[in-house]
């Protein structure tokens, strides 16, 4: 089983900045990719940022340019920077990983989140 332990979030002004970080522990073989997502009120979840243990990254287009995701292989953890943030941005935001526990058995797992509410 593989846990995810989220840190960062809270209230943030408008065109601050904020930074979260995320840190897989369990019974880990092999990390495929992490990342994070968000859901606002009444909306569905949608993709911020992933990055894979390539190190290719993939952005919603919404924060494209004024955030950065970064990732420790040694650590299995993931970290993300969002800049200029704007009321929009208001959500909970949860990581999320995948890799393989053992040969050919996957992993999916997700944090409980983080809420991150922008004020204005």
């Amino acid at each position: 089983q593989v846990q995810l332990m989220e840190s960062g979030g809270g209230l943030v002004q408008a065109g601050g900045s904020l930074s979260l970080s995320c840190a897989a522990s369990g019974s880990i073989l092999r990390m495929v990719a992490m990342g994070w997502y968000r859901q606002a009120p009444g909306k569905q979840r949608e993709l911020v940022a992933t990055i894979n243990a390539g190190g290719a990254r993939d952005y919603a287009d919404s924060v494209k340019g004024r955030s950065t995701i970064s990732g420790d292989n040694a650590k299995n953890t993931v970290y993300l920077q969002l800049n200029s943030l704007e009321a929009d941005d208001t959500a909970v935001y949860y990581c999320n990983a995948r890799g393989y526990f053992a040969i050919g058995r996957i992993f999916d797992s997700w944090g409980q989140g983080t809420q991150v509410t922008v004020s204005s």
